[in-house]
Formats: C-alpha cells, structure tokens, sequence
C-alpha cells in the first residue's frame, strides 16, 4: 500500500512533511504514547474534579474532605469508562451512564489523531500501533487510579478497569488516528466492496433504529412532563444540584434511547426483577427517585395510540429495508442468492451491535431486587437479527433483481443499436470468430474453430502412409 493511497503527504528530506520540522519525530513512539494517555487522563480528571467540587462547595459534608473529592473524582472517571462500583450496604453498581464516556472518547480521540500526525504516519499499520501506543498506558492508569481511589463507601473494580481503560482508548484513539491518517472515503475504498456494502447496511439500519429509539423517548419524556417535574421538585436539588442531576440525567440519555430501542424490537427491558416494560404491557415495582424514570409506560396493557403501535411494530422492519437498500446500493451483484445473503449478514450484525450496546446499557444497581436493570442483550441480539435481517434480506433481493432486470434491459439495448448485431443470427460462442460485415456476400459466414484440435492430434499415435513415402 502506497502512501498516495491514503493520500498522505510526502515526506520531506529532513523528515517532516512537507518540510515542517515540527512534524519530525523526535521521541520514541512508546514515550509519545504515554504521554498522549497522560494527557488524555489528566485533562478528565480535572474537569470532572471542577465538577465533584462545586457539588461539594454547594452542598458541603462534613465527612468529606478535598482527599475524599479527589477519590470521587477519580471514581466518576472510571465510571465514565464503564467502570463497575463495590458501594457498602448496597452492592455492585453496574447500571452506568454510557454518555460519561463521551468525555474521555473525545480526548482520547484527539491523542490518536496526535499521534498519526507527530509521526507522520502514513501506513494503517502506523495507526494501529499509535492506537496500542496509548491504549497500554492509559489501562495502566485506570487501573493505578481504581486502587488508590478505593475507600470503605465505594471499592472499584481494578481488572474491569484495566480492560475498559484498554478498550475505550484502543477504540477512541484506533478511530482517531485513522482518521488523521486518510479521509474516511479513502479508508473505505481499503476494503472489498462486499464487506463495505455489509457494514453500510448495517450502520443505516443501526441508525434508523436509533432514530426511531430517539423519538420514542422524546415522547415519553414530552407525555410524561408532570410526573418528570413532580420528581425533580421532590429532589428539591437547589440551583447546582439542578445543573448537576441534569448532567446525569443527559449522560443517562443514551442508556433511555437503547432501552427504547429494546422496546421497539419487542423483548423490553426490566427495571429491577421480576418486572417488565414491553409493547404488551408493562408490570413495575416501586422505583427509584429518578425524574427520567417517570417516563416509564405504567399498566399491563399498552395504552398509547394506534399510530404510535404500529410505528413500534415497523420500525425494526423499517431498518431492515434501509440497510438492505443499502447494501445493493453500495455493491450491486449479478448473482442473484448473493444479496439476500449479505442482506442477512447486515441484519446480524446488527443485531450482534445492539446486544453489545444493550449489555452496557444495563446492570445492576446493588444485591436487591434492582440487580436485574435494562434489557437482555441476548434477547435483543436475536430478535434483531431474525427482524431486521430477514427484512433486509428480502429488500436486498428485489433491489438486486430490480438493478439486474434493468441492467439487462440496457444491455440488450445496446446490443441491438450495434451496427454487427443480427437478430436470429448465429450466437457467438467461444471457439467462433464472425466476420465483420464488408458488404461481401460471405460476410454471413462464421469461422468455426476447433481449440483442442492440437490436443488431439497429440493424444493420436501417427499414422503410416501405405506408398513408399511409408518406408523407413
């Protein structure tokens, strides 16, 4: 792979590009990786302990200290990393919000892109190292941060941090620095189109999903407004503690929208055991104080409207034509089972996505009856999988034909506006080679040609002639 692939910029004799000797490597690719992750680590941690000290200036206890700010500072960051959390007298704490770590996706992101450019690479693989270059110190961090922020109240998990330190930073800065690396149109052009048609379809019906999860939400939230307020003036949080409770309430935006999504696939989501909120119906318990919560559907049937029904019983179905569309979009094929196939294929990664995202999105929330928080990400995997797959197979398959029966049509267009074409003439067949036409009257005749004519004289034993020429 060259590096005008990529359309990367040449590098100069003294080894910056361009001539800019600022991009001239300097340090080892290992010291700027610790370095970018220290970063990246540092800048979180300030502006969550800017956070965690203005909740304590507003509302100060008398138990806890600026040491004790820092060790919650430090224990929000590995929350912020999907971090699970030993709380005393109530249990693990696993129903995280996944919009914290939007905060340090955007840094991370931002040191791979430094990376690619600090050493100008210009080769995937570069970007891929530069990505393990942070990701291995910044897991190192994490975990050093969930063992000295461990108190008696609240004891982090330090191997959960290790790994989703890892994985956070190894997929924040992977996507970063291939994006400093080449324009994501020319990483696409990368791969085969088969495989680029499948992961279109499949970030199309991911994203219609999302929509239509989105929208939901909005409208149980909008539907819900009074009980939403009656809570929050419950709380009584005061003018900071109202800013804050919002911060959670928007980073817990994204767990509401895939429990929305669970919802509009069918299998639901519970909110503590023994409970359900589904399209038939919804059983709860009693719940926590949490205004979002208030949004919940309540009773055993659904008693929203018949156009709100219908669009929870065609959404998933709705995403799989968007990304088997897609898929014949992006690579149209002339064998026919072929796009039904990678139709299907998009539909179970999608699923394969969205039980991913629906195993973050939940957990539990202590030892007692609210251990079992959120959707089943198995229960999701596979129903949308079977939903949207099928749907996008079958989409797949009509667009493909569509695209094939008019292509056809084309070409036999074209073949008839050819001045050699003559209709109920001889087909030309491999082994034949037809005259042009020169206004001769053999101008009709074909040539046959036999291509193993060579083959069989060989395979033959030579003949004797029977005349004296036959004599040794």
């Amino acid at each position: 792979m060259t590096t005008s692939a990529l359309g990367a910029r040449p590098a100069s004799a003294d080894g910056g590009a361009d001539g800019d000797p600022s991009a001239r490597r300097t340090r080892p690719l290992l010291v700027d990786g610790a370095l970018a992750a220290g970063t990246s680590a540092g800048l979180g941690l300030t502006l969550l302990t800017i956070l965690v000290l203005v909740g304590w200036i507003a509302a100060p206890h008398s138990g806890l200290g600026l040491p004790g700010v820092l060790r919650t500072a430090a224990v929000l960051w590995l929350v912020g990393h999907h971090v699970g959390v030993q709380v005393h007298s109530a249990g693990r704490i696993g129903m995280l919000p996944l919009g914290l770590v939007l905060l340090p996706g955007a840094l991370l992101w931002r040191a791979g892109r430094w990376m690619v450019r600090d050493h100008a690479a210009a080769r995937p693989g570069r970007a891929v190292t530069s990505a393990l270059a942070v990701a291995a110190p910044y897991a190192l961090l994490a975990g050093l941060l969930a063992a000295v922020s461990a108190t008696a109240l609240a004891v982090p998990s330090v191997e959960q941090a290790i790994v989703a330190g890892f994985f956070v930073a190894l997929v924040a800065a992977g996507f970063g620095a291939s994006r400093a690396l080449a324009p994501w149109a020319q990483l696409a052009a990368l791969v085969s189109a088969t495989t680029r048609s499948v992961l279109v379809g499949t970030a199309g019906s991911v994203a219609m999903l999302a929509a239509a999860g989105s929208l939901l939400t909005a409208m149980a939230l909008a539907s819900h407004v009074r009980q939403f307020s009656a809570l929050n003036g419950l709380l009584a949080p005061g003018i900071v503690g109202a800013g804050l409770l919002l911060l959670a309430e928007l980073a817990y935006l994204p767990n509401a929208i895939i429990w929305a999504v669970a919802y509009l696939l069918g299998p639901g989501f519970a909110v503590g055991t023994g409970t359900i909120v589904a399209p038939t119906g919804s059983a709860l318990g009693p719940l926590p104080a949490f205004p979002m919560l208030a949004a919940l559907p309540l009773g055993p049937q659904n008693s929203g409207p018949a156009w709100l029904a219908a669009l929870v019983l065609a959404a998933p179905y709705l995403a799989g034509v968007v990304g088997g569309v897609l898929v014949v979009r992006i690579a149209p094929t002339p064998t026919l089972e072929a796009a039904p196939i990678r139709g299907f294929c998009c539909g179970a990664l999608t699923g394969v996505m969205l039980g991913v995202l629906a195993a973050f999105a939940g957990g539990p929330l202590g030892d007692g009856r609210m251990a079992a928080v959120g959707p089943s990400a198995w229960q999701v995997a596979v129903v949308a999988a079977l939903e949207v797959g099928i749907a996008a197979a079958i989409t797949a398959g009509a667009a493909n034909w569509r695209y094939a029966r008019a292509h056809l049509a084309a070409g036999e267009v074209a073949q008839s506006s050819n001045p050699g074409f003559r209709p109920g003439g001889h087909d030309q067949r491999p082994g034949t080679v037809p005259r042009q036409p020169d206004g001769d009257a053999d101008s009709h005749h074909v040539i046959y040609l036999d291509r193993w004519a060579g083959d069989k004289a060989a395979s033959q034993p030579p003949r004797r002639s029977r005349g004296p020429s036959g004599l040794p």
